[in-house]
């Protein structure tokens, strides 16, 4: 009887308690838990990126990293090799340091100066030039920190900026890379709106209602044509500073600036190195003095020769020397005519730079040898026979492997290149072509990284330019022909020294080659039969 009752009592209970215990397990309690667990990891989100609650999260500080003066700074003295920019800077910092000189005259500082140029200029070593030189707060930052993954944290960093900068005024702002939040604003849909609306705040702090009295903006690009128009305006970047490459004179100056710490031999003519480095960049020329410096290491001397910076500009533009590299005669023998063939087309021509240095040492850029030719100065303009003449001493390397072993390699995979580009952008680019005149066939979209190129003339045209790119190559290529076959005594006497030697210098080149035997592409044999000397006006060049 009583164990009756008692099962009857269990089971009573256990159908009254059991669908809310399972109610409770199975539905709230894992509800309780995601909540709580949301919860936590968005508190973790707000704190990390800078937030307290769900209204800061707009709220992002910026990054801007304050400038503290310091006597061993950069300076304007530190740089070199650009002085109209070192001038429109000097004249914003003693602007900062004495401005009722401006104001009592109506004049007003520009609200912004825009560096533009290639990489490697010094644009970002002008801003620091200008932190030393100006006493008052420097605010540093680099585009890209402003671009964030939420939309509206770029905006709230530019107006954080601006504030502080605002709040120590007189002051200047520098953002490097600015084209990073300043491209233009296509208006396509889906695109990205974080980008936009840093670059809308950007620009109502430089010119909006508000002004920003005091603050001075110094941003540094090298892609200027991707910029917004609206940013680039008057009343926002009123300066546009070029920062470009340095002619002969700046790189001597540049040069002489970075050896300032370097133990240097008597021997040393910054002039003569600086016209072998043509071309070459701020940074280059700083890096040339450095692997000077290192080589000086490597061979235990305690100072810097003329031969280590010579080496160096090698070093730099082709890379190092491969000592270990193995080549068979017959390869050896193939490349040292093709770097003569070279040296011989530029020497009977009468519009190329001289021949510094012949070598067929291979480096470690893939190149097996090269031939350097070094201007006498700087050349800003380029006639018509001129390019003709450097496009006929790029094939000249092809020229005369046909001329000697009648059959041709791959070395001339780069002066195809080359050529090839020169020839192109004569017809399409300088109008030196009488079929299309001064029309431009395409147009230059960058001029500071690599200088490409995008068409601007229908199909049908892009054909004829083609014939004509191919002509123009395959004239001159002739043309080198003809000069390899009238010299070919020259060819093989300078080769086969160049063979057993590795490197020559222009002294010794012209030394063999100035000889009654040798005709330039301007002479011809007399009467009699025998070859005019090349020591006249239009021969080859001294050195």
């Amino acid at each position: 009887m009583t164990s009756a009752n008692l099962c009857a009592i269990s089971k009573v209970a256990t159908s009254t308690t059991s669908p809310i215990i399972s109610f409770l397990v199975s539905f709230v309690l894992p509800l309780v838990i995601f909540i709580a667990l949301g919860q936590y990891m968005s508190k973790r989100l707000m704190n990390s990126i800078g937030g307290k609650n769900a209204m800061s999260f707009g709220m992002g500080k910026s990054s801007a990293k304050v400038y503290v003066p310091d006597s061993e700074g950069i300076h304007f003295s530190d740089v070199a090799g650009e002085e109209e920019a070192k001038e429109s800077l000097a004249e914003i910092v003693d602007y900062l340091h004495n401005p009722q000189k401006y104001t009592d005259v109506g004049a007003s500082m520009p609200k912004g100066v825009l560096l533009v140029g290639p990489p490697g200029t010094g644009k970002t070593m002008l801003a620091k030039a200008v932190a030393g030189e100006a006493n008052v707060p420097f605010f540093s930052m680099s585009g890209s920190e402003f671009v964030e993954m939420f939309v509206g944290m770029g905006a709230s960093k530019v107006r954080d900026l601006f504030k502080q900068a605002k709040e120590k005024a007189p002051c200047i702002v520098f953002i490097d890379e600015i084209d990073a939040i300043g491209k233009k604003r296509d208006g396509m849909i889906g695109g990205n709106d974080e980008r936009e609306q840093t670059l809308n705040q950007l620009l109502t702090e430089m010119d909006g209602f508000e002004g920003n009295n005091g603050v001075i903006i110094l941003a540094a690009t090298n892609r200027p044509e991707s910029l917004d128009p609206a940013l680039t305006r008057p009343g926002r970047f009123d300066r546009r500073v070029p920062v470009e490459l340095p002619d002969l004179r700046g790189r001597e100056e540049i040069l002489k600036v970075h050896s300032r710490k370097i133990k240097l031999g008597e021997d040393v003519d910054f002039h003569t190195i600086a016209r072998m480095a043509a071309g070459a960049s701020g940074a280059e020329l700083a890096n040339i003095v450095n692997e000077a410096a290192l080589r000086t290491v490597r061979d235990n001397r305690t100072y810097v020769t003329q031969a280590d910076l010579e080496e160096s500009v090698e070093v730099v533009i082709a890379g190092y020397q491969k000592k270990n590299a193995v080549i068979s005669d017959q390869e050896k023998k193939v490349v040292a005519y093709h770097e003569v063939g070279h040296a011989l087309v530029s020497a009977s021509l009468s519009h190329t730079a001289p021949v510094q240095k012949i070598t067929i040492i291979p480096r470690t850029s893939g190149a097996l040898g090269y031939t350097m030719q070094v201007e006498t100065g700087d050349k800003y303009l380029m006639t018509k026979g001129e390019i003709e003449d450097r496009i006929a001493v790029f094939t000249g390397g092809r020229a005369a492997e046909e001329v000697v072993f009648g059959e041709i390699t791959t070395g001339a995979s780069n002066d195809i290149e080359q050529a090839t580009k020169l020839a192109r952008a004569m017809i399409t680019q300088y109008g030196m072509s009488e079929d299309f005149d001064m029309v431009a066939m395409e147009t230059v979209t960058n001029q500071y990284l690599g200088g490409d190129t995008s068409l601007a003339c229908s199909a049908q045209t892009q054909r004829e330019i083609d014939v004509k790119v191919v002509e123009l190559v395959k004239k001159q290529h002739e043309r080198a022909l003809e000069i390899l076959q009238k010299n070919r005594q020259k060819l093989d006497e300078i080769a086969m020294y160049l063979y057993e030697k590795e490197t020559i210098t222009g002294e010794e080149f012209m030394e063999i080659l100035q000889s009654p035997i040798a005709i330039t592409d301007a002479q011809s044999q007399d009467d009699y039969g025998q070859p005019v000397n090349m020591d006249t006006e239009e021969g080859g060049k001294e050195v």
